[in-house]
C-alpha cells in the first residue's frame, strides 16, 4: 500500500478513512489527509502498540487490515483480468486502453468497506428528479432537509464514504410517496465508474431499482453499465481510437482538463502497453 501522511490526497487516503470509519473513528471520507485523519491515525497507532507518528506505512496498514478484514468483503466482488479481456473483445478496444480507463475512472474500487457500492448523492439532482416526476420540490424543502434537497450544486453537503448512504436515505424518507425513493436512487452516482442512477432506463435497465440492485452485485456489473454508457453516449469511438481528450470530454464533461483525465489516461495507456 501507498505511504501516506498529512496533506496526502487520493484513493489510498479514501480507503484509509473507510477503514478507520469501520472501527469507529468519525472522520470525513474526503480523500484528503487532514488534521482529523491524522489525529485518528495517531490514536489508532497508540492503541495498537505502534510508533505514534500519524503517518501510514506498511506497519499501520497491516494492523488496519488485521482489525477490519477488508478481504472478507472484497474477495469475491473485484474485477479480474478476464473481465477486462472480455470487455476489450466485446467493444473492440485495445486491452491496454481498457486498463488505462479502468485505472483512471474507477478510483481504485467500486465498493465501500461495508460491501455496499460506492455512491455520491447529489441534492441538486434530487431537486430535478422530483420535478421530473411531477413533484414540486419547493413544497418539501425546509431546514431539516437542506443538506439533501437544494436547487443548485453545493459541495459542502457531501459527507463522503458510507455516510453518503445516510444522505440518500434521508432524501428517500422525506415522503412515503415511492416516487421520492426512486428520485433519490436516481440522484446518486453508483459504483466503480460513478454512473448516475437517472441513466438507468436510457441504458436499458427496466427500472432505477433494478439498476441499483445490479450495482450491489459485483464490479463486473459496474463495468457492464460503463460499457452501456460509453456506447449510448458516443464515447466508445474515442476510446477505440485512443483520442483521450475527446473521450475524457465525452465521459467526464467539459471540465475534464481541470483534473487532467486525458493526460492520466494517456500515461496509463503507455504503462499498460509495455506489460
Amino acid at each position: 500500500m501507498q505511504y501516506i501522511k498529512l496533506k496526502s490526497r487520493g484513493s489510498s487516503v479514501s480507503f484509509l478513512q473507510e477503514l478507520l470509519g469501520k472501527i469507529g473513528y468519525e472522520i470525513p471520507s474526503s480523500g484528503y489527509f487532514g488534521v482529523e485523519t491524522e489525529v485518528a491515525v495517531k490514536d489508532f497507532q497508540g492503541r495498537n502498540q505502534l510508533v505514534v507518528d500519524g503517518e501510514v506505512g506498511i506497519k499501520t496498514w497491516t494492523m488496519l487490515f488485521d482489525k477490519t478484514k477488508p478481504a472478507d468483503v472484497f474477495g469475491s466482488i473485484f474485477l479480474g483480468e478476464q473481465d477486462l479481456i472480455d470487455f476489450a473483445k466485446r467493444y473492440q478496444v485495445d486491452l491496454a486502453a481498457v486498463k488505462a480507463v479502468n485505472e483512471v475512472e474507477s478510483s481504485g474500487k467500486g465498493f465501500f468497506i461495508d460491501g455496499r457500492p460506492k455512491i455520491l448523492f447529489e441534492g441538486h439532482i434530487f431537486w430535478r428528479q422530483l420535478k421530473a416526476r411531477g413533484i414540486n420540490p419547493e413544497d418539501f424543502a425546509n431546514d431539516t432537509n437542506q443538506n439533501v434537497l437544494y436547487k443548485s450544486f453545493n459541495r459542502k453537503h457531501y459527507l463522503g464514504g458510507t455516510r453518503e448512504y445516510e444522505r440518500l436515505e434521508q432524501a428517500a424518507s422525506i415522503s412515503p410517496d415511492p416516487r421520492f425513493r426512486e428520485a433519490a436512487l436516481a440522484s446518486a452516482s453508483w459504483g466503480s465508474y460513478q454512473v448516475m442512477g437517472f441513466h438507468a432506463i436510457p441504458l436499458g435497465y427496466p427500472s432505477v431499482q433494478q439498476f441499483v440492485d445490479e450495482m450491489h452485485k459485483h464490479e463486473r456489473n459496474h463495468l457492464e453499465v460503463f460499457g452501456r454508457y460509453i456506447l449510448k453516449n458516443g464515447c466508445l469511438e474515442h476510446l477505440q481510437t485512443k483520442n483521450w481528450a475527446k473521450f475524457a470530454k465525452c465521459y467526464n464533461g467539459p471540465a475534464y482538463a481541470t483534473n487532467k483525465y486525458d493526460e492520466k489516461m494517456a500515461k496509463a495507456y503507455l504503462k499498460f502497453l509495455k506489460d
